[in-house]
This record gives C-alpha cells, structure tokens and sequence, in this order.
C-alpha cells in the first residue's frame, strides 16, 4: 500500500466544509483573464469528484454574505474535520472571518484561484493567512484541488498523531 493510500485512508470517511467567498459565483463570466473561464459549478464537480477519490465527504457553500460564512465556519465545528476556504474580497477585510477560524479550532486552508500576490497592493495582505495552516494561490482550480489535498493530508496527519498517543507503551524488560 502507498503512502498517499495509507494517508487517505487515515482521513476516510471526514468531511472538509469548502466555502467560496463573494463574488464566485460569477466564476466564468467575471474577470475571465483574471480567473479563467471555469464556473463556480465545474470547480464543485471537481472537487466532489476528488473528493470522492480521496474517501472524504465535501460540503459546499457559496456566500457573498459575510456573517452566513461566519456562521458555516461555526457550524463546521462540530461536522468537519477541515475547511478549505477562498475568502475572496474578504482576505482583505474580515476580522469577523479570522476570528470565527480562531474560535473553532479547525485547521483551514486558505486558497485563491489567482496569486493574490501579484496583483493590486491592498490584495497582498491576508487577515486569514496566519490563523490558516497554508495558503495555496495562482493555481486556478487547481488551487481549490491543492487544498483538499492538503486538508485530507492534515486530517490524517492529526488522527494519526491521535492514534499514537492512545496506543498503550510497550513494557520493557527489565535489563
């Protein structure tokens, strides 16, 4: 068995909540030369389908309201092992969103379709950076994919580290 197999099966059977912040969608009709052509709708079946692939169970939400993200984030806490998040317009600005992460203690992973780096100075900074275990952008759907990886590798990376703690010690022999 592989070691992506053994990792997936560590996270088998959780759910990752993926949320899509305001302004998504319009994914494919908006900023096409900014963010492609692929609808809102592709990226999901895109994801549903990795998902499926990885044994994990995805739940997706788009919102352009910023307190029903508050509240997904939330609710998360007791129905997801992860969140995979694109805050879009709200990287920039939600102090709400950053704290709703800090209060659940879920681990996010922060994803942008374009390299939020390489474009207009006030989109360099992220209020969700530091409270999120990575941010994958500049990849187009494929940052959404990067990020599901990562949360299904973080899953088992933390149920694996569970899972040695429970374990009881070998006795050792006397010498």
């Amino acid at each position: 068995m592989s070691a992506r197999s053994l990792e997936e099966g560590r996270a088998r059977g959780k759910t990752v909540l993926v949320l899509h912040g305001p302004n998504l969608n319009l994914l494919g009709r908006r900023e096409p030369d900014v963010y492609g052509a692929i609808t809102l709708q592709e990226v999901d079946d895109r994801l549903r389908a990795l998902a499926t692939e990885l044994g994990v169970r995805v739940e997706i939400v788009q919102s352009n309201a910023e307190g029903e993200l508050v509240d997904r984030i939330q609710a998360a806490a007791g129905s997801a092992s992860a969140i995979v998040m694109n805050p879009a317009a709200y990287t920039h600005t939600s102090i709400a969103i950053r704290d709703a992460i800090l209060a659940v203690g879920l681990p996010v992973v922060e994803v942008h379709l374009s390299n939020i780096h390489a474009r207009e100075e006030f989109r360099h900074r992220s209020l969700v950076s530091d409270v999120a275990v990575g941010q994958i952008s500049g990849f187009g759907v494929d940052s959404y994919l990067l990020g599901l990886r990562a949360a299904v590798h973080v899953i088992a990376d933390a149920r694996r580290r569970t899972l040695k703690t429970r374990r009881p010690q070998k006795a050792r022999r006397p010498a």
